[in-house]
């Protein structure tokens, strides 16, 4: 099954791969818990950008270290303004945001496991 995923923005020019990659700060579990409906509130209003996301996971599989989302945007601009408008980046979640601009090359999406926790 193939996505339709978005190739050119409204100006016609094409988008442009950028991955977030967030590390949490030292009150992180507090303010997700306190701002989590509106992080997926946020996220399910951009979707349409929005190719990957997901929590990094210390090997133990369930300390939480921080986060990768990767956009599909017209410029690093726009992947920045998704990033300081997040409501967990907003709230100071996290102590480090690094965005970087990413080529798609290889995409194999149904080597992805079935469950969210990866097995």
């Amino acid at each position: 099954m193939h996505h339709n995923v978005r190739s050119t923005n409204y100006y016609g020019y094409p988008n442009m791969l950028y991955i977030i990659y967030q590390e949490d700060g030292t009150d992180s579990l507090a303010i997700r818990a306190r701002v989590k409906e509106q992080h997926f509130a946020y996220l399910e209003t951009h979707k349409d950008k929005l190719v990957l996301g997901g929590a990094t996971l210390a090997e133990d599989g369930s300390t939480r270290l921080g986060s990768v989302l990767i956009l599909n945007v017209p410029s690093l601009a726009d992947a920045q303004a998704f990033s300081m408008n997040e409501p967990f980046r907003k709230a100071g979640l996290f102590s480090s945001v690094k965005i970087t601009r990413m080529r798609r090359g290889q995409w194999f999406p149904h080597n992805a496991p079935a469950s969210a926790e990866g097995n």
